[in-house]
């Protein structure tokens, strides 16, 4: 299975470098890692809506770039459906079983995704109602996609 990551921004901050490459190290055994950052654009303060959605629109054509016909899509979305880790491992082991051997996940920007990426997904996933900054969503999605791989091959996990 190969999985892609395709993120806005790129990461600044040392430990959460070291904690992606630390988790991608780990997902090598399991699958093959590709992780895409395309650049953000630089949001104004107080930007009206239309700004906003314009931002969105110009990080979502970034986006779709990298997008494939055969990928499954998964967009990080705060209204998305929530899973367990259990539901998260079940669902990646299904859409293998069904022959999607590619599966992308998308995470947005500080504003969040394009109306085109959200029309491309073929899941909305949500870790919370909460938001979380985009870079540490990375090192928390690396995580579950690793937590999934040991679930699925019977290998023990911290719960």
């Amino acid at each position: 299975m190969k999985i892609t990551l395709i993120t806005v921004g790129k990461i600044k901050e040392k430990y959460l470098k070291d904690a992606i490459a630390e988790y991608s190290k780990r997902l090598s055994k399991y699958c093959k890692l590709d992780i895409i950052e395309v650049p953000d654009e630089k949001t104004p303060d107080q930007a009206s809506e239309t700004v906003e959605e314009g931002i969105r629109s110009k990080e979502g054509e970034k986006i779709l770039r990298y997008i494939k016909d055969d990928m499954y899509v998964i967009t990080l979305e705060i209204a998305g459906k929530m899973l367990t880790s259990e539901e998260l491992a079940e669902r990646i082991e299904k859409l293998g079983i069904q022959g999607k051997s590619s599966i992308a996940f998308v995470i947005g920007g500080s504003i969040g995704l394009g109306k085109e990426v959200l029309k491309r997904s073929d899941y909305a996933l949500s870790f919370s109602k909460m938001t979380f900054p985009h870079q540490l969503m990375r090192v928390i999605l690396l995580e579950q996609v690793y937590r999934s791989y040991r679930i699925m091959n019977g290998e023990p996990y911290h719960k």
